[in-house]
């Protein structure tokens, strides 16, 4: 699983003029899901997401988590994280994990961080969506599931 983190003070997804998801302090999560993920990456990457220590603390450190700051993430499925650019001009998605499954997976992510307590809208799997942020910091963060990239 490959997961873009940015730290934001905004953003909100919209799908047909209509805003499905939006946040304040928190994560922005663009999710993807490739064809070797399972449930132990996915459990791992939502550890990884909110455990996170970079937001600002007192003294001015990324020394608190989005639990810490009581953030909130807005998770948006985005398969094109799996494109391979480096043959050709048109990006290859064979690697990206099939919608159905990939879904389940992008939607356990879902309940893994509201377990954790944390406010999780999102966009809607699959469809054309428009994603708006404004990047604090900026903090922008590439979490992957597996040791290999």
């Amino acid at each position: 699983m490959r997961i873009v983190l940015q730290r934001v003070s905004r953003a909100s997804v919209t799908v047909d003029k209509t805003v499905t998801g939006a946040i304040e302090q928190g994560f922005l999560a663009l999710v993807g899901v490739g064809q070797e993920d399972d449930e132990r990456d996915v459990d791992y990457l939502v550890e990884k997401t909110a455990g996170l220590r970079v937001f600002v603390d007192d003294a001015g450190k990324m020394n608190r988590s989005v639990v810490d700051v009581e953030g909130d993430v807005l998770a948006v499925s985005q398969f094109t994280l799996y494109g391979d650019c480096r043959k050709g001009r048109r990006p290859s998605f064979v690697a990206a994990m099939a919608p159905e499954r990939a879904n389940q997976l992008f939607e356990r992510y879902v309940a893994g961080l509201r377990a954790k307590g944390l406010s999780t809208p999102t966009g809607v799997f699959g469809a054309h969506m428009d994603v708006d942020l404004l990047n604090d910091g900026p903090v922008t963060l590439l979490l992957c599931s597996k040791k290999s990239f």
